[in-house]
C-alpha cells in the first residue's frame, strides 16, 4: 500500500488558498473613505476614524504582501503562468492608473483652455502667483528622470547577476524618490496660495498631490524589492515583484513630465 504524502497537480495555476486579507482591505478601505469624508467635513472624532482605516488598511496590506512573498519564495506556486497573471494585473493596474490622472488633467485643462469669468477670464487667475517652473520643479524633474534611470540601472544588474550593482541603483533610486518628495513638501510649504483657493490651488493640488501620493507608494514599493534582494529572496530569473515596481515607477515618471509641461510650464503662462 503506498502512502500519498505528496499531492500533484496537472496544471501550472496556482489555486489561492482562503484569505481573509481581501474581506479586510475592503472594509479597511470603506473606513478609510468615511473616516475622510468626516475629516474634512469637520465631524467629531472624523480625524480618529480616518486614522484607524489608515492603519487597518496598511496592516491588510502588509500582511497581504507576506502571504504574497511567501508563496512566491518558499511555496513555489509563482509558476510561469501565475507571473504572467500577476504582471498582467499590475499592467491592468497601472491603465486604471491612468484613467484616474486622464480625469485630473480632464479637469485641468477644462478649466485652462477657457478660463471662466468668475476667475477674472485669465489663467492663472487674477491674485494667484504661481510656482516658478525652472527653481524647485526643474530640479524634481531631474531627479525622478534620474531615479528611473538607476531603477533600470539596479534591474539589468540583477537580471546579469550583479547582486551589488543592483542593490545599488535600487538605493540610489529611493534616496532620489526621497528627495523628491521632500521638496515637493517644501514648496507646497512655500506657495502662496491653498488648495482652497478657487479652481486653480484645487486643480494643482489635485494633479502634484495625487502624483506625490504615488511617488511615496512606488517607494514603498521598491524598497519591498530592495528588502528581499538584500535577503536572496530575487534571482536573475525570478523577481516579478521587482519588475512590477519598476514598471509604476515608469509610469510615475511618465506622468510627472506632462505635469511639468502642462501645470506648472503651460499652466503658469
Amino acid at each position: 500500500m503506498t502512502n500519498n504524502i505528496f499531492k500533484f497537480q496537472h496544471f501550472p495555476f496556482h489555486l489561492v488558498d482562503p484569505s481573509p486579507w481581501p474581506i479586510l482591505t475592503s472594509f479597511s478601505l470603506l473606513n478609510l473613505t468615511i473616516g475622510a469624508v468626516l475629516y474634512m467635513h469637520g465631524y467629531t472624532y472624523g480625524g480618529y476614524i480616518l486614522s484607524i482605516g489608515f492603519i487597518l488598511t496598511t496592516y491588510a496590506m502588509i500582511l497581504w504582501f507576506r502571504d504574497v512573498v511567501i508563496e512566491a519564495t518558499y511555496l513555489g506556486h509563482h509558476t510561469k503562468e501565475v507571473k504572467n497573471g500577476l504582471m498582467m494585473g499590475v499592467i491592468l493596474f497601472i491603465v486604471s492608473e491612468i484613467f484616474a490622472f486622464l480625469s485630473v488633467f480632464w479637469a485641468f485643462f477644462h478649466s485652462s483652455l477657457s478660463p471662466a469669468i468668475e476667475i477674472g477670464g485669465a489663467w492663472p487667475p487674477l491674485g494667484i502667483t504661481p510656482l516658478d517652473p525652472f527653481a524647485i520643479p526643474l530640479l524634481n524633474t531631474f531627479l525622478l528622470l534620474s531615479s528611473g534611470a538607476f531603477i533600470t540601472y539596479g534591474h539589468h544588474a540583477l537580471i546579469a547577476g550583479n547582486r551589488k550593482a543592483a542593490i545599488d541603483g535600487v538605493i540610489i533610486t529611493i534616496i532620489l524618490a526621497i528627495i523628491f518628495t521632500g521638496l515637493q513638501y517644501f514648496e507646497y510649504s512655500e506657495a502662496g496660495f491653498t488648495m482652497s483657493d478657487g479652481v486653480y490651488g484645487s486643480a494643482f493640488y489635485a494633479s502634484t498631490g495625487l502624483h506625490g501620493l504615488h511617488v511615496i507608494i512606488g517607494t514603498l514599493f521598491i524598497a519591498v524589492a530592495l528588502i528581499r534582494i538584500i535577503n536572496y529572496q530575487l534571482t536573475t530569473k525570478h523577481h516579478n515583484g521587482f519588475e512590477s515596481s519598476i514598471l509604476y515607477w515608469h509610469f510615475v515618471d511618465v506622468v510627472w513630465l506632462f505635469l511639468f509641461v502642462a501645470v506648472y510650464f503651460w499652466g503658469n503662462t
